[in-house]
């Protein structure tokens, strides 16, 4: 167990912390925030609440020592190894596990290398956390890099409140009965008090899958683990509950950044850029082959084809946030979609007037905020996702009622954000009849659809995220064992 003096009452442990190294030319170290939703919604969260975060810097060999972020985090870095961060990192949490929580859209891979450097990665940061975690403290686990740490760390720390959330799609049992170390990821899970998932159907994937795996018993969200010998928390039963806990946005903030003077300004700069065109479809996503940007852009090509659309007219903006660029499936992914661009390009373009803008690329919040004005219909289309916090934060940026969301059915947001035009990204011809819809509704109609999701996006913000599931953990049906004056388990 790794100690360094201070111990702190709320924990946050994720694969990475909520920022990036950067050294200047003078050669001194500066930490900027990270992209990405899970830092940017609990970056919000916890700067109201203080606290530490564990988790790995992105860089390879010895952890820095702790130092406090910018939000008045204290952050406690976990080092890994170049090694670990290829079986851990790129291995199996992005070549095994995502594949499998996202209805194997690519072939998942099985070693079992990576599976006992995942369990090594995962028991260090226990190790770390059990540290910095004060008597009774609450610790909040995310995602599915970290998918041991709730029962390692309890068998470290049974005095503490632990729960685990879910960032991504929870497969069914079929798929994820697929891994060979499937019982071990239940068990690890069921070390918490509380897990939270983006959708009702993704919890109820979990019950089912210690059910008929581990011979769980469960009533509504409450599971019933009786335990096993050879676990790390014995055969002690258990109870835990899991329930969805949709995640959000700073809404109010996002909104306010899109007001400002420079913002609009520059949303009006890029629309002159693209040369002023009638429609601007936009898409923002990482580059990954969950997101569905193949069947987006094959969908845009025919409709090019059709001449339902064309530049200068209609133009498609498309930022593709760089990602996971080692791992095998994403090269691919990102070859194939730099032909199809350069296809659509080639057979549909004028000169100055590009059919599609294609950006490999990251920006910051400012820009982000000033696409979202600029953008006529914004296309949010994934193949599987877990929520997708672009489309909730599209619409939060659009405090002028205008704009049109075209969302996949198969993300988190489309159970809250109903009023948008729902599709199937699979279905191509659909999907094209959508973003024509998008384009040519009425314009009182689209200023409806668009007030109705504004609603639920505020008034279901970042804030009340963590509140109700800060709140169900506090309540969770498990109450931690306290840890008697010599350190033992009472």
């Amino acid at each position: 167990m790794v100690s360094r003096g201070r111990t702190f009452d709320t924990v946050v442990v994720a694969n990475r912390l909520p920022v990036d190294r950067e050294v200047d030319a003078q050669g001194q170290t500066h930490w900027r925030t990270s992209p990405g939703g899970l830092v940017t919604a609990m970056d919000s969260v916890m700067r109201h609440r203080g606290g530490a975060w564990v988790g790995w810097v992105g860089d390879t060999g010895e952890a820095p020592e702790p130092f406090e972020g910018d939000s008045g985090m204290h952050l406690y870095p976990v080092a890994l190894g170049a090694a670990e961060v290829e079986e851990f990192y790129e291995g199996f949490s992005n070549a095994t596990l995502w594949p499998i929580y996202h209805d194997v859209i690519v072939p998942p891979t099985f070693h079992r290398r990576w599976w006992a450097t995942y369990e090594a990665v995962n028991r260090r940061f226990a190790e770390v956390t059990a540290g910095v975690a004060a008597e009774g403290a609450t610790v909040w686990v995310h995602d599915y890099q970290l998918q041991l740490v709730p029962a390692l760390l309890r068998d470290l720390r049974p005095d503490l409140r632990i729960g685990w959330f879910d960032h991504i799609p929870f497969p069914p049992v079929e798929l994820f009965g697929q891994l060979p170390w499937r019982e071990e990821l239940l068990r690890g899970l069921l070390g918490a008090d509380f897990l939270g998932f983006q959708r009702t159907t993704d919890a109820g994937n979990f019950i089912r899958a210690c059910r008929q795996l581990l011979g769980t018993t469960s009533k509504g969200e409450v599971i019933r683990w009786e335990g096993a010998d050879d676990d790390l928390l014995g055969a002690a039963p258990r109870t835990v509950r899991a329930a969805a806990v949709p995640i959000s946005i700073d809404a109010a903030d996002l909104e306010q950044l899109a007001k400002t003077p420079a913002v609009q300004q520059r949303a009006a700069e890029i629309r002159a850029s693209l040369g002023d065109p009638e429609t601007v479809l936009l898409g923002v996503d990482r580059l990954d082959y969950t997101k569905g940007i193949r069947h987006r852009l094959r969908a845009v090509a025919e409709l090019l084809d059709d001449g339902e659309i064309a530049p200068p007219q209609v133009t498609l903006v498309q930022v593709a946030t760089p990602s996971r660029e080692r791992v095998a499936a994403y090269q691919e992914l990102r070859h194939q979609i730099d032909g199809m661009v350069g296809r659509i390009n080639g057979d549909y373009s004028g000169i100055g007037h590009a059919a599609v803008h294609y950006l490999h690329q990251s920006y910051p919040r400012e820009e982000m905020a000033a696409l979202f004005q600029a953008a006529d219909v914004m296309l949010v289309t994934p193949l599987r996702d877990g929520m997708n916090l672009v489309a909730k934060e599209y619409v939060a940026c659009r405090h002028d009622l205008g704009g049109a969301l075209v969302l996949s059915e198969f993300t988190g947001a489309a159970h809250e954000l109903r009023q948008a035009y729902l599709c199937n990204p699979h279905d191509i011809v659909g999907l094209k009849r959508r973003i024509l819809l998008a384009m040519r509704d009425d314009p009182e109609q689209k200023r409806r659809r668009m007030q109705a999701m504004r609603r639920r996006v505020f008034s279901h913000d970042v804030e009340a995220w963590a509140r109700r599931y800060l709140d169900a953990l506090a309540m969770a049906p498990e109450r931690p064992q306290r840890r008697s004056g010599d350190g033992r388990k009472d």
